[in-house]
């Protein structure tokens, strides 16, 4: 048997899908991911990240996060309008400085996913 919250949250998530296909919009496009820093420079790294984050057309949402279980590991989720204005935002001059200015301070990615947002708390629906 379902229960209320299982069967609400899944009705939720069917209207919002059905809004969006109904007014002829693309699907909203998520990225979670994971990136370490070299050892001690997580901050630093934060820094850069933010810098080149100001403005990015189509960008719904985009946080950092420090991982409190890894000194040096970071959380980046974002939430964009299509997963073309994510592609056309990596083209930006001001994110192409910041990749080639955080380039030293990484030392790699955790885990990645994408996904499809549906809607939530501060993020618009359309």
């Amino acid at each position: 048997m379902i229960d209320r919250r299982t069967l609400m949250a899944t009705s939720a998530a069917f209207v919002l899908a059905g809004n969006a296909a109904a007014k002829g919009g693309s699907a909203m496009y998520g990225l979670i991911g994971q990136m370490k820093a070299v050892p001690g420079q997580r901050a630093a790294l934060v820094e850069i990240l933010l810098e080149g984050t100001a403005s990015m057309p189509g960008c719904l949402s985009y946080i950092i996060a420090e991982d409190k279980a890894d000194a040096d590991a970071l959380w980046i989720t974002e939430v964009w309008d299509s997963q073309q204005s994510h592609a056309d935002s990596l083209k930006l001059p001001a994110i192409q400085a910041a990749i080639a200015k955080g380039r030293p301070l990484i030392d790699g990615f955790g885990s990645r996913t994408e996904t499809t947002p549906l809607g939530g708390a501060g993020l618009a629906t359309g």
